[in-house]
């Protein structure tokens, strides 16, 4: 089986012809939104249909290079040609985002755009991405500004975040007198032995002293970034900005952390569990967060994951597994940590191909087989997406995440169902290591993203007060779950999402699809095999709606903090039959 994707569908390299000519094509059609957005003499509704069916074109271009460029680059950090093609497509982003600007504009001007979307079927048929331009409207820069502060941005954020992303991928770490990728070091953490595990921590932990500086320089910097546009496009705050662009409110996601503070001390009563069953006392040390726990903690070939997955999810949903089994046999999936290669996974849709491409850094664990379902989830989404206008594809982070939690809370189940006694701690611990990831760690990030922001209205952080400011938030929210002494003060340089210029606040959506992928799932407990559809129907309308509305299409109201406590409670359940299973052996 191969173990690398295959990009050959879209480009057979940087010298074919299709791509030089895509780049080109890709100049002509923004000439083309232009000239739309300059029409005269037709009816707002026919400029505005033209404007939308040039960009529609647009986006299908940009997706073909950006994916190509983009993917290559996630694989490979070294590639100068594929960074130069980045930097291109880069400008070529400050020029649509322009004219996205300029359609904002236009419709946001219009004085009944209700009555211009009622006089057209074809406007109608995006009606939600319309009024979403409408409602943005009051956001947008000055337009005499605005193309000077993207160009900045290409040699600020922009910038910083290639920098960083430059400096993880090539970052090596002298593990037992070898040279290992980051990767594949913190791949160890999940490693059954537990020397192994803990020199791999010491030996991570005392590498980030050779990037700690530019690392803190990049993070500073992007989170400055973040106010400064904040306050140009008349937002409060970084959240209040990062909420609207992801269609959620506040009571939304008041209501969720308030029910996770809530939960936080069964799952640090879940973490002193696992502490005891290794041998400890107390609170966990850092470095045995993902140790494998049971007669599962087994090493899994690639094979193997796949067999697991085929076989349970075809329990499921026989349509599911046939979807894995393809993606497997089409090479959509890159495999292994290698040099150069990103760290984590992600799944990355080809719209205008019908295929998604998913990268992981599989090292054998059932969290690796549990990390497939997870991607794989994502390109049933994308799916389920298949043969939308672009204009209905923009999904909040929140909602991205609902078929990925979906699948891993499906996997976990299916094993359950009928894993044997010494099986079904193991089982249950991959789930609830997962959960805490989820829920508690991702907490602590926003309790460290949140304070960053704020902090940088001041001054910028220095690598000390970023570890502080990290061992804090980690205290606020593993609190006695953790060993105190054995903490982890540098994961501000090891998780890419701080970096992601112009994606703020990317942890919190984790825990939101965490509970709201239980909360769907348990509809699928409640229905059963009739829920599909149901379902299926939800993730294509995943970007055609508020995510509050896309929520109560299966009976869900995500404002209430009712809805997050029931689904902490199935995260409880677990825990709490973890911890009898634990006690019993101890």
């Amino acid at each position: 089986m191969q173990d690398r994707w295959d990009l050959s569908f879209l480009y057979q390299g940087f010298e074919d012809p299709a791509f030089q000519r895509d780049l080109g094509r890709a100049v002509e059609l923004m000439d083309a939104v232009d000239a739309a957005l300059k029409a005269e003499n037709v009816s707002d509704a026919e400029r505005l249909e033209a404007i939308l069916d040039a960009d529609e074109a647009l986006s299908a271009v940009i997706d073909r290079l950006w994916s190509f460029v983009g993917l290559t680059l996630s694989v490979d950090a070294t590639n100068e040609t594929a960074a130069r093609y980045d930097d291109r497509l880069s400008m070529m982003g400050n020029r649509m985002s322009l004219l996205t600007s300029a359609a904002v504009r236009f419709v946001g001007q219009l004085p009944d755009v209700e009555a211009v979307i009622a006089s057209s079927t074809k406007l109608q048929s995006v009606a939600y991405a319309i009024r979403t331009m409408a409602r943005e409207y009051r956001h947008t820069l000055p337009e005499p500004l605005e193309p000077w502060i993207l160009e900045m941005k290409l040699s600020g954020g922009s910038a910083f975040s290639q920098l960083r992303d430059k400096l993880d991928a090539g970052h090596l770490v002298d593990y037992r007198g070898e040279q290992l990728p980051l990767a594949a070091v913190r791949g160890l953490a999940y490693d059954p032995d537990p020397a192994v595990r803990r020199d791999a921590y010491e030996a991570e932990l005392a590498s980030y002293k050779k990037i700690e500086l530019p690392m803190s320089y990049c993070l500073n910097s992007i989170k400055k970034e973040a106010r400064t546009l904040a306050i140009a496009h008349d937002y409060e705050s970084v959240l209040d900005m990062t909420l609207q662009e992801s269609r959620m409110d506040r009571q939304t996601l008041d209501a969720m952390l308030d029910a996770i503070v809530e939960y936080l001390p069964h799952f640090r009563r879940y973490l002193r569990a696992k502490a005891k069953l290794l041998g400890h006392e107390g609170g966990l040390p850092f470095y045995d967060l993902f140790a494998p726990v049971g007669k599962d903690g087994k090493t899994y070939t690639v094979e193997e994951a796949r067999q697991i997955l085929s076989e349970e999810f075809g329990k499921f949903n026989p349509e599911m597994a046939a979807f894995m089994e393809h993606a497997f046999d089409a090479r959509w999936i890159d495999l292994y940590p290698r040099e150069g290669k990103s760290g984590g996974a992600f799944c990355a849709s080809v719209h205008c191909d019908d295929r998604s491409l998913v990268l992981t850094n599989f090292q054998g664990s059932f969290s690796d087989i549990s990390t497939l379902a997870h991607e794989l989830g994502h390109a049933w989404h994308n799916r389920c997406a298949a043969g939308l206008p672009y204009a209905l594809l923009d999904v909040p982070m929140q909602l991205a995440e609902t078929a990925s939690i979906f699948n891993e809370t499906v996997l976990a189940w299916q094993v359950l169902s009928h894993a044997a006694p010494e099986q079904e701690i193991a089982v249950l611990e991959s789930g609830l290591m997962e959960a805490t990831q989820t829920v508690v760690d991702i907490y602590s990030r926003f309790l460290f993203e949140k304070e960053v922001i704020e902090t940088r209205a001041d001054h910028a952080m220095s690598t000390e007060e970023l570890k502080d400011a990290m061992l804090r938030a980690q205290e606020a929210s593993y609190g006695d779950g953790l060993d105190k002494d054995i903490r982890h003060p540098y994961m501000w340089a090891c998780k890419s999402h701080y970096y992601s210029s112009g994606l703020n606040f990317y942890n919190f959506p984790y825990a939101f699809g965490l509970l709201f992928g239980k909360g769907v799932f348990a509809r699928w407990l409640e229905k059963g095999e009739a829920f599909l559809p149901e379902y299926n129907a939800l993730l294509r309308s995943c970007g055609s709606a508020d995510i509050a509305d896309v929520a109560a299409s299966v009976g869900i109201d995500v404002r209430s903090r009712d809805f997050w406590r029931s689904s902490l409670e199935v995260i409880r359940k677990d825990i709490d039959r973890f911890c009898e299973l634990a006690a019993n052996r101890g």
